[in-house]
């Protein structure tokens, strides 16, 4: 029996506005790009309860249609592994008024650190949910 994939969950929606667009009319792709490391880093933050956690490395990324102004698009994000000091994630961008999907990135890895920057373990082994995440220490993030 096959190990069934965690479910994307789409938390992030963005409308895409004049000055993210391009020379083609179209939504700029560095605009993409930091959208998704902001949620994706967002999204690694919540699940191993440490702010201080750095984009480590992101896989091909796959630009498979391209929004125009005034689509609204959904980031899609979930946690695939995990490591002693890391995290990788998948992500997925649809267009939720062309209903096409934009970009996939199969593997985003993020690296939890220490006060000297310095990769630090984690202790997590499983995603958490918005229940369950800072309940132990809330003062965490600040």
């Amino acid at each position: 029996m096959q190990a069934q994939e965690p479910e994307l969950k789409f938390r992030t929606r963005r409308w895409v506005k004049p000055e993210d667009l391009n020379p083609n009319h179209t939504l700029f792709g560095g605009s993409l790009l930091k959208w998704i490391d902001e949620e994706a880093v967002i999204y690694a933050i919540l699940q191993l309860n440490n702010p201080k956690v750095v984009t480590k490395f992101i896989s091909e990324i796959n630009f498979i249609s391209a929004p125009r102004l005034g689509d609204i698009i959904e980031l899609g994000i979930v946690a695939t592994e995990f490591g002693r000091t890391s995290i990788t994630l998948k992500c997925e961008v649809r267009n939720k008024i062309t209903h096409e999907p934009v970009l996939a990135i199969e593997k985003m890895v993020f690296v939890n650190v220490d006060e000297d920057g310095k990769p630090a373990p984690h202790g997590k082994t499983a995603i958490t949910f918005s229940k369950d995440r800072l309940k132990d220490d809330p003062a965490t993030l600040n």
